[in-house]
C-alpha cells in the first residue's frame, strides 16, 4: 500500500525541463518498503526501507538536497527516529549523495571499494547536468565497510534481517544488493532494472550475468530495481535477456569491423528500444566490446568518450531527472 505521497518539482536540466512524477513509499512486504521514484531513468533512483522493532536500515539515498529531504520525511512517517544505518549499493551520486542528511545518527555502509569509489568521484556528476538544482549534498564517505557480505539486524525474532551481498562487478566495480530473506523481497541497487535501460559500462556485462543468477537462487518475490517499478522476478529476466543481446550486437559488431556508435546506430533493439533511456546501449557496447578483446570485468574503461558517443547516439545530452 502507499504510505506517503511527497510533491515532485519541476527539474531543469541543460536538454529541457522535466516534470516527475511524485514519489511515493509503498509498503512491499511487512515492515519493508519502497522509495519509488517515477519514471525512473537518469539521477532519479529508487530507495528501500527495512523497519522492525529493534532499528531501521534504508537501502540508497537520492540525488538531490531536495529529493533526499522528502525522502527522509517520507521515512520518518514510518520509522520516526529515522534510519539507524544507511546503505550504499554502489558509488554513483544519485544513490550516495544524499548521505549527509542521515549522518552521523546513522552509520553509513558500503562495500570497501564502493567506499574508494565515492571518494574518488566527489561530486563529478553534477556537472553533467549544471542546471540542476542538487541543493547542499556535502560527500560523506561510509564509515563501516565490508568485503564479502554483512548482515543487519532489525530488532528481535521476528524483525525483518537485512543481508548485504556483493555481487559486482555487474553495474560497477563493487555493487551490494540487500536480501531481506524473512521477507522475500531484493533490493537490487543498479544490478537491476525495471523499464528502465541497464548500464553496465562501469561494471561488467558478463558480471551482471552471473550476479542476475545469484539473485535469481535467492528466490525473491518481491524486487525493487535502482531504477524504475517494483516487480518480481521478471524484473530479473528482462534484465538478464537485455544484456545478452547487448553481448550478441557486440560479437556481430566485432566481427564486422564496426564501432560500437555504429553497431548502436544500426541495432535492431525490438521491444527494448522501448526501455527509457535507451541510448545507454553505446556504454553498454564499449563495456562489451572490450570484454571481447579481453579485458578483465570491472576494469577502468574511458568513461568520458563512451558518454560523448551517448550524447551523439541521443542527439543531445540525456535528460537528468534530479
Amino acid at each position: 500500500m502507499t504510505i506517503v505521497t511527497s510533491t515532485g518539482t519541476a527539474a531543469g536540466t541543460a536538454a529541457g525541463t522535466v516534470v516527475a512524477a511524485p514519489p511515493t513509499l509503498e509498503e512491499v512486504a511487512e515492515g519493508v518498503y519502497a522509495w519509488v521514484q517515477p519514471p525512473g531513468g537518469w539521477c532519479l533512483n529508487n530507495a528501500g526501507l527495512v523497519v522492525g522493532d529493534g532499528g531501521a536500515v534504508l537501502v540508497d539515498t537520492a540525488a538531490t538536497e531536495g529529493r533526499t529531504r522528502r525522502l527522509r520525511e517520507a521515512v520518518r512517517e514510518v520509522a520516526p527516529d529515522g534510519p539507524d544505518t544507511v546503505v550504499n549499493t554502489h558509488f554513483h551520486g544519485d544513490h550516495v549523495f544524499g548521505n549527509g542528511q542521515f549522518a552521523p545518527r546513522a552509520t553509513i555502509v558500503a562495500h570497501e571499494g564502493t567506499r574508494a569509489d565515492i571518494a574518488e568521484a566527489g561530486l563529478g556528476l553534477r556537472q553533467l547536468w549544471p542546471e540542476v538544482e542538487w541543493g547542499e549534498t556535502p560527500l560523506t564517505l561510509p564509515t563501516l565497510t565490508f568485503r564479502d557480505g554483512l548482515t543487519l539486524h532489525t530488532g528481535g525474532r521476528t524483525a525483518p534481517r537485512v543481508e548485504l551481498l556483493h555481487l559486482g562487478p555487474a553495474h560497477t566495480a563493487t555493487d551490494v544488493v540487500a536480501w531481506v530473506p524473512d521477507r522475500g523481497v531484493l533490493f537490487t541497487g543498479d544490478v537491476a532494472w525495471s523499464g528502465v535501460t541497464p548500464y553496465v559500462l562501469m561494471g561488467s556485462v558478463s558480471g551482471s550475468l552471473r550476479a542476475l543468477e545469484r539473485m535469481r537462487s535467492l528466490r525473491p518475490r518481491t524486487v525493487v530495481a535502482g531504477h524504475g517499478p517494483v516487480g518480481g522476478p521478471e524484473v530479473l529476466d528482462l534484465t538478464e535477456s537485455y544484456l545478452r543481446r547487448v553481448r550478441q550486437l557486440a560479437e556481430e559488431g566485432l566481427r564486422d569491423g564496426r564501432s560500437a556508435l555504429e553497431t548502436a546506430r544500426r541495432a535492431d533493439l525490438g521491444a527494448y528500444g522501448r526501455l527509457l533511456d535507451s541510448e545507454r546501449l553505446v556504454g553498454n557496447l564499449h563495456r562489451a566490446y572490450a570484454e571481447l578483446q579481453g579485458l578483465p570485468p570491472g576494469e577502468r574503461i574511458d568513461v568520458a568518450e563512451s558518454f560523448k558517443e551517448m550524447c551523439v547516439f541521443h542527439g543531445g545530452l540525456p535528460t537528468c531527472h534530479a
